[in-house]
Parts: C-alpha cells; structure tokens; sequence
C-alpha cells in the first residue's frame, strides 16, 4: 500500500481509505464480523479509516472504536459532523454550540482521546462560516482533533472559507471528501483544481458509482428493483429512466475495457480514481468481507494513458452521466423565493 501526505499535515495516510458508512444497523449489523473487515483492511496496509456520527446513528462510530483498541497508534481516524442526531432543534449543523457537543459523544462513541481529521458533512448556511471554523480552531488548540476537513463542499465555498479563515487568523480546511467515480467527473473541472490550488488533500467517496460500477447492473438484463439499493432508491435503477439507461450504456463499455486488462469492473474504477493527481486517498465502503477482498485485489493496477483515453472517450471529462447525490442543495435550488424576483419586479419593464 502506498501513502500519500494528507493535505500539507504532514500525516501519512494508505491511498485507500476504509470508509465505515455500511457497518452498523444500515448495512452490516453483525459488529464482530465489522470488526474482522476493519481488521484485514489494517493487515493489508490501509491505516485510513473514516466515518461519521450519523451513520447508523452512531453504531459505526462505536464499532471502529471496539475495532481499534489496542492499534490506535497506527491508525490515522477521521469522522465528522453535521447532520441531526436526535429530535429538536440544535441538534445538528455546523454552530459552535452543536460542534463541540458532537465531538465529545465521537470521542466517547470512538474510545479515543483525538480525532485526526474531523469533517464539516455538509454545508449549513444558517450558520457563518467564520463560527464553524472558530469552533474547529478551538478544538485543534485544546488537543481534541488534530486538522479539520469538509465534505461535498462547493468549490466556491471552500474558497470562501479559505479567505475567512486568512482574514480570521483561523485554522483552515485541510482536506475535501466529495463523491467522485467514473460516470460522475464533475468535479474535475473545479473542486479537484480549486483543493490542489489551495494545497487541500481529497478524500473521495462513491467510487463505485452507487452500485453501477459493480458490474451488477447491465444493460439488457433484469434489474430487481425489490432489493438491496435499488429498493430505497428504484428511480437511480430503473433502466427505463434515460439516465440510468445511459449509465448502462457506459458500463458496457468499460467491462469491455475492464476484460481487456484482465480485471474486474470495480477494480477499474477505483483505479481510475487514485489516479488523479489532486486525489490523496480513495474511501472504499465494503459491507462485507468479500467486497473488501475483491477491492483490495486491485490495489496494484495501474491504468496506462491509454487506458485513459478509452476511459475519456466513453464519459469526457469533467461531465456527469448522472448527478452524484450529496444530500445537500444550495439554498436557490431549494426555495424558489431565492431566485424568484417579487411578481411586480420581474418585468424589463
């Protein structure tokens, strides 16, 4: 396993980094066998391993905390915070109030004394950027996390908060975790150029695309939209929607592509991601032990410039087959008051 530095901190971290969001009562309920996964992932060389408060409201927090006993040294821990963790007000987003509460229930849920890198989840624009990254600021000087990262952050407000926290006198952002996979290049032309200019490390996630990237999913046969993700989500798998019909499509492509090299599908395309020069670490999300195995078995591949060119004539680069969801909108997107001038004003004249 090769390691990459993580966003100036001068921290080492595996190329692959274990991602927890399938352990617990959302994916795999059974802890010892959690536990076993988190493990191998360690003996095979990744000393990455990321999680978050809300995944399975906290059960995936606890099962890394049982899982690194006694091997927390070597091991470089990330989690984060944003989304609510119980009824009522105040309690999720990115406030100070909020954030210092919720780090101390990850510490206690993760049997560690400091957090490595701890994540802002998502944007929250009822709350100034200059408060969180105070807060965050805080909690690096007492000890608590060591560097502070964000997660599906517009490039433009990752430049803002870079700027906030120049002018501020602040610690800044140090990494970005966005999704990030072959049929979903977006962020190509922004996010990954705006974290290299500002010296950010880049955490990925998604790299299998939702499942597509599994080899799963194919054009032509049956898609049991009754099961597994495709039964929370039937509209990103049914085949007659134009735009899972067009994922299809490119996955044809690159199982050809894949066959040729003599590897499997997901081993292309997390390849395809380690390979761009802004990428630190790629998060791989197994549920089971299997799927861990079948990842790490192409940790060697190396994709030649042709390769990549095959790979950027079937999805150009830059552009999106489908939308990466990221659980989070601007605010213009969401409320039409936003972008909707008052009826009397909107005429030219």
């Amino acid at each position: 396993m090769r390691y990459r530095i993580l966003g100036g901190t001068g921290i080492e971290v595996s190329t692959y980094c274990l991602g927890t969001m399938m352990f617990g009562a959302a994916g795999n309920p059974d802890h010892d066998d959690s536990i076993r996964i988190i493990h191998t992932a360690l003996d095979h060389g990744i000393n990455f391993v990321d999680t978050a408060d809300m995944y399975s409201a906290g059960e995936s927090e606890e099962i890394v905390g049982k899982a690194l006993q006694g091997r927390r040294d070597d091991v470089v821990l990330a989690t984060k915070v944003h989304f609510p963790m119980g009824e009522g007000p105040n309690r999720g987003g990115n406030s100070r109030r909020w954030i210092t509460r919720a780090v101390e229930a990850s510490l206690r849920r993760l049997r560690t004394d400091w957090i490595d890198l701890y994540q802002i989840h998502r944007p929250d624009h009822r709350t100034d950027i200059e408060e969180t990254l105070s807060a965050l600021t805080d909690l690096v000087r007492q000890g608590k996390i060591r560097a502070f990262g964000s997660s599906a952050f517009p490039a433009h407000e990752t430049v803002e908060a870079y700027h906030v926290a120049r002018q501020r006198g602040l610690y800044r952002f140090r990494t970005e975790q966005p999704p990030y996979n072959i049929l979903a290049r977006g962020i190509e032309g922004d996010v990954l150029p705006t974290a290299q200019r500002l010296g950010m490390g880049v955490l990925t996630y998604s790299p299998l695309g939702w499942g597509f990237l599994t080899g799963r999913y194919r054009k032509g046969r049956e898609i049991d939209l009754s099961q597994g993700r495709a039964a929370r989500a039937p509209e990103r798998f049914d085949p007659s929607v134009p735009v899972n019909a067009a994922k299809l499509e490119v996955v044809e492509g690159l199982v050809k592509l894949a066959d040729e090299l003599g590897r499997t599908l997901p081993e292309l395309a997390v390849a395809f991601v380690a390979s761009h020069p802004a990428v630190t670490s790629v998060i791989l999300g197994p549920r089971t032990m299997e799927q861990l195995e079948g990842l790490l078995k192409g940790a060697s591949l190396t994709l030649d410039d042709a390769a990549l060119d095959r790979i950027d004539e079937l999805v150009p680069p830059g552009t999106n087959v489908y939308q990466p969801v990221a659980l989070w909108n601007p605010p213009p997107l969401t409320d039409p008051a936003l972008r909707r001038r008052p009826p009397g004003d909107r005429a030219a004249s």
